[in-house]
């Protein structure tokens, strides 16, 4: 007689996100809008305790003229440095069988790296091994190098602290993992991510890059906007190994930490290990939040790729985004999924452009450059369009305006013009630079 009295307290314990519909319209507009504005192509999955929830791709594969292939759930993106959980997991395996510890020194395995007999397997987990990234010298990173040639190159780097002092990110600490799980589990890395991983648990569209991405294998080429979409140059994978060089679905990104956080490739120990946080980094794992909640899992970017794996314990919430034209950013495009999953405020962006006056834009045409050096920028406008060409190319790039005198050409390039002072300054992530106006 007292189950209606029960019924609002049950439905209060169960998660908010579970009784909830989703809305997915709004996420169709979200990734239609990204689409018709140039700001993104890519793939997403949304599932709960296995479940797809949702699922789209947007965009396309490769562009060749007037040809586009279509994107698709069957196409593989380079998933950058999620690869890195990948291979912390084939670690831990090999710590469960008692064929590794994590205070193994790096001595065992590359004695000729700096440093190498106090850097210790954990250390190198936790991005606390002080070895140097690679320097890739312009071409050097875009040719097939062997192991031994990674190898060398990064033995030839300068120690940016002594170990275990502080925390910096190191692509060079998981290319020499990757090539540890080679040499303890007696295996090529391909062939031991299929055994301990990728055959145990299903994944059909998961493997290790070997060369170039290759669109003949339904494998996304990579792209930026500029006027139209072209084709970005990317890294080669034999330089990333165990680092970055992975391809792979959202679907299969999914499944992956669906199934780590169940237990099924590590222990609930090792999985412990690789979730507790020094400096804000696990073991081949990063902490988010959005909306108050924590979440686990792995972002990854290489050049204009980029992909975001992410896990809700509470909820068995497993979002995986990849994106093969990384304009718009990728922490805004999946915190908006969040939202709309978790029914909170959200307003699709428009992207309008901010509109300058044709009399404002002439006021920054003209060529730009720093003294002493053969730097050069070209500015023109081609009617309510300010255009820029760097040195002798050919054409220019089409700037969008975010303010009357601040441009861009993604959220990274910002270029600011200062009429009174005659003066372009282009800032990007790594630093700014300061040109001035030819009289």
């Amino acid at each position: 007689m007292y189950f209606h009295l029960l019924l609002p307290i049950l439905f209060s314990l169960s998660p908010a996100g579970h009784a909830q519909t989703l809305d997915k319209a709004k996420l169709d507009q979200l990734f239609d809008r990204l689409l018709e504005k140039n700001k993104a192509m890519g793939s997403l999955t949304l599932a709960r305790d296995g479940n797809v929830l949702y699922s789209r791709s947007f965009g396309y594969s490769h562009i060749d003229g007037s040809e586009r292939k279509p994107l698709t759930a069957q196409t593989k993106f380079r998933i950058g440095s999620i690869t890195k959980t990948y291979t912390a997991v084939m670690i831990f395996q090999l710590v469960e069988e008692g064929k590794l510890r994590l205070t193994d020194t790096l001595d065992k395995f590359f004695p000729q790296i700096p440093n190498a007999s106090r850097i210790t397997i954990a250390h190198i987990l936790n991005h606390r091994s002080g070895i140097a990234d690679i320097e890739h010298d312009g071409a050097w990173g875009k040719q097939a190098r062997t192991r031994d040639e990674v190898v060398a190159r990064i033995a030839q780097g300068k120690p940016n602290f002594e170990p275990d002092a502080r925390h910096q990110y190191s692509n060079a600490g998981y290319i020499l993992l990757g090539q540890i799980v080679e040499k303890v589990g007696g295996k090529p890395y391909q062939e031991a991510l299929k055994q301990r991983i990728t055959a145990k648990i299903g994944l059909r569209d998961t493997y290790l890059g070997s060369s170039n991405t290759d669109p003949g294998r339904n494998e996304a080429l990579s792209y930026r906007y500029l006027g139209n979409w072209r084709e970005s140059p990317e890294i080669d994978f034999s330089i990333t190994g165990g680092a970055g060089s992975i391809l792979s679905t959202p679907l299969d990104m999914t499944k992956f930490i669906q199934a780590l956080f169940e237990g099924k490739l590590i222990s609930p120990q090792s999985l412990s290990q690789m979730k507790t946080m020094r400096d804000g980094e696990g073991m081949g794992m990063e902490p988010f939040t959005f909306a108050g909640k924590t979440l686990y899992g792995h972002t990854g970017g290489s050049s204009t790729s980029g992909a975001w794996l992410a896990y809700f314990p509470e909820e068995k919430l497993a979002l995986a985004y990849t994106t093969n034209a990384k304009i718009y950013p990728v922490r805004d495009i999946v915190a908006g999924v969040f939202d709309i999953a978790w029914n909170r405020p959200f307003q699709v962006p428009t992207f309008d452009a901010f509109t300058v006056s044709p009399e404002v834009l002439d006021r920054y045409v003209g060529v730009y450059t720093i003294a002493g050096t053969p730097a050069r920028m070209t500015v023109t406008r081609d009617g309510a369009a300010l255009y820029i060409k760097a040195g002798a190319e050919s054409s220019g790039v089409p700037l969008e305006a975010t303010a009357e005198h601040i441009f861009r050409i993604n959220p990274g390039v910002t270029f600011e013009f200062d009429v009174a002072k005659g003066q372009l300054t282009i800032k990007r992530p790594n630093g700014e630079r300061v040109f001035t106006k030819e009289k």
